[in-house]
């Protein structure tokens, strides 16, 4: 079994739930895992910009939860591109425990009524409710058709393709596609 290495969390999804899912990529010894501790899971979801200005320290059970929450993403997301049935507990579960409490303020600055959100508490789940809810999201709401894995052999990032002609084939031009397309020209050169 290969060696799974720390990894840099990748933004080049086009999407939330599926820049999460990418943060565990590669095959075989460039098989990377963004999530190796409970500070690195802070860290991805200060980057996506989704922690808390009052989160301190990250709470029992972060990592742990985090990958849970990632592979059943993974699977259903999958399951869910192919028209397949998938069991979404772990995404389920984080919904339910990190439901924040809302409630209607007036806000002087713009005179109106608004919806504001507040976390029940810093437990793992809470942290982690904004990335199942993009999953919600991406799932109900998206083209599934649209979200694809990449094509080069080594890779196994996901993106949202949202160029206009749907035609984007790697997870981003200036590392697969650059490689692949420099790989094809030398099979062709060799091939003449």
């Amino acid at each position: 079994m290969p060696s799974v290495i720390s990894g840099t969390p990748l933004f080049i999804a086009n999407n939330l739930a599926l820049d999460f899912i990418n943060t565990e990529y590669g095959v075989g010894p460039r098989h990377c895992d963004c999530f190796d501790s409970d500070h690195s899971v802070i860290e991805w979801l200060r980057l996506a910009q989704l922690l808390p200005d009052d989160c301190s320290s990250a709470p029992a059970g972060l990592l742990e939860l985090a990958r849970a929450l990632r592979d059943n993403a993974k699977a259903v997301v999958l399951a869910a591109r192919t028209g397949s049935s998938a069991d979404a507990a772990v995404i389920n579960q984080v919904l339910e425990a990190g439901r924040p409490r809302k409630e209607l303020a007036w806000d002087a600055a713009s005179r109106t009524f608004k919806i504001v959100r507040h976390r029940h508490n810093m437990n793992a789940a809470s942290l982690l409710e904004p990335v199942a809810q993009a999953l919600v999201q991406l799932l109900s709401n998206e083209d599934l058709q649209l979200v694809r894995e990449c094509e080069a052999h080594d890779c196994t990032l996901f993106f949202h393709d949202l160029t206009k002609s749907h035609r984007r084939r790697w997870c981003s031009m200036a590392s697969c596609g650059n490689r692949m397309k420099a790989a094809a020209h030398r099979a062709r050169k060799n091939g003449q």
